[in-house]
């Protein structure tokens, strides 16, 4: 597979895990651990359900496959994730030494792997992590506008029914 077709695959791996977190109500975000063409590991986003902040999907992610590679480090391994990291996400691929990212849609409000900032690719950093912006770009951005949007809507007809309520 070339390296394109092989960051499909694996993004639309990180599609199907985005899908389970918006089946628990949370912001569709999955992401996939890969080491020599090899799922690894893989998360989604959890905050709500597990009252957790840090419960985001590269989080889960990197827990799970450092317990897998029985390692702190995830030297040579890539991580897919359906939208740009956050600073918290991309200080922990910092510091697990993530060799490459691959994200989707970028995250214009919090994006730390160039959209807002550059953390991943910080010259003063001890490590500086490749990264690869825009893979299944248009699948992963609708899939979190439709989400928001499908959230709006709840919120209004919410708002609506308890204004009869009130009357």
């Amino acid at each position: 597979m070339n390296d394109l077709k092989s960051d499909e695959y694996w993004m639309e791996q990180a599609l199907i895990y985005a899908n389970k977190a918006q089946q628990l109500g949370e912001i569709p975000v999955g992401a996939v651990l890969v080491k020599d063409n090899t799922l690894i590991a893989a998360g989604y986003n959890r905050s709500i359900t597990d009252n957790d902040p840090s419960a985001h999907a590269e989080m889960i992610a990197v827990r799970e496959g450092g317990k897998v590679l029985n390692n702190y480090r995830l030297i040579d391994c890539t991580l897919y994730v359906t939208l740009e990291p956050c600073s918290m996400c991309a200080g922990l691929l910092v510091h697990s030494r993530i060799k490459r990212l691959v994200y989707g849609a970028p995250d214009a409000k919090t994006g730390s792997a160039g959209s807002i900032m550059n953390l991943l690719q910080e010259p003063r950093l001890n490590h500086q992590v490749e990264v690869t912006a825009g893979v299944l770009s248009q699948t992963c951005s609708s899939t979190i506008s439709a989400f928001f949007k499908q959230r709006r809507a709840q919120i209004k007809a919410a708002k609506k029914a308890a204004r009869v309520i009130d009357n």
